[in-house]
């Protein structure tokens, strides 16, 4: 039953990301795009799901389990520091350059073009890379 609806809420995210433009490179870089022809549409998807996720965050944060009856597991950490800037850099210019962030690579990669599927390969490197990089820190 958590498989499925795991791929269920996969299916209504990735839906989600197509509908919106998300997924839509030259969208999201006319949405980063300030200084040019700016597009604002993306804005108003970015404050449904902050609102969204503000009601839901707060009713989480309440149970301690979940629909289906695990264990609920929110994150706990609440300090900012040099790793959490450090990715959110890396994140924001990846997503600048190529007009993709994670989700959104993973919903297009339905559509098939080439670029997604070399950047999600390139982002599932970079995160072998990195869990490498921590196992090799752990053990040092």
């Amino acid at each position: 039953m958590q498989i499925l609806m795991a791929l269920l809420a996969g299916l209504v995210f990735g839906i989600g990301l197509i509908i919106s433009g998300m997924a839509n490179p030259a969208k999201v870089i006319g949405f980063l795009d300030l200084a040019g022809k700016w597009d604002p549409s993306l804005a108003f998807v970015m404050g449904g799901a902050i609102l969204v996720g503000l009601f839901a965050f707060r009713l989480a944060t309440k149970r301690s389990k979940t629909l289906l009856g695990d264990p609920l597991r929110l994150p706990q950490a609440k300090q900012i520091d040099r790793r959490l800037i450090l990715g959110g850099l890396a994140f924001g210019v990846g997503w600048g350059l190529a007009g993709y962030c994670p989700g959104p690579a993973l919903a297009s990669l339905v559509i098939g073009h080439s670029k997604t599927v070399i950047f999600v390969t390139a982002m599932v490197l970079g995160m072998a890379i990195f869990e490498l990089l921590e196992r090799c820190k752990g053990k040092a």
